[in-house]
């Protein structure tokens, strides 16, 4: 199956899948309100504001599996999004990332190897996989990996497709 056949619901309760994304990077980030990661939200948008127009979208998926961080219902994590961060990116519906419940897209995108030795689990909250125009998973970043930092940045620059259409002419 690609990860575009994969059905995704999204935060406002669209059915979709994530060919919807087709065409475009994606960087698909495990997300939670009350983590010490939260703050990155705010670069996750920044990214996001800057990169949206050259074919890349964030898309982020609240999951309340690590230590009970992300306790709200949809309505209320979006509420939260937006007031706290002003994020615009879109959001799946609250799913899990890990264990027999574990939504098919993480499912997929878990099989790809981090730059470290922790194996292929999802270890916490704001994990961040890059995945290609074309629905392939590039890379992988733990979550102490910020938006912002360098070897994040030179990935996503490299898989973004309007980039490489200037880059072919």
């Amino acid at each position: 199956m690609s990860l575009h056949d994969i059905a995704l619901t999204l935060n406002d309760g669209t059915e979709t899948t994530f060919g919807e994304f087709a065409g475009s990077a994606v960087l698909v980030v495990n997300v939670a309100s009350k983590c010490g990661y939260t703050g990155q939200y705010d670069g996750l948008e920044n990214v996001y504001r800057e990169y949206r127009d050259r074919g890349f979208v964030v898309l982020g998926f609240p999951c309340n599996q690590f230590a009970g961080q992300e306790p709200g219902t949809d309505a209320e994590i979006e509420e939260f999004c937006r007031l706290t961060y002003g994020v615009s990116f879109p959001l799946a519906a609250k799913a899990n990332v890990l264990g027999p419940r574990q939504h098919p897209l993480y499912a997929e995108l878990a099989r790809f190897p981090a730059d470290d030795d922790l194996g292929d689990k999802v270890r916490w909250n704001f994990e961040k996989f890059l995945v290609d125009a074309e629905g392939h998973v590039v890379r992988r970043f733990r979550s102490a990996v910020a938006p912002e930092a360098p070897e994040l940045r030179a990935a996503l620059e490299a898989v973004l497709p309007l980039a490489a259409a200037v880059r072919a002419e």
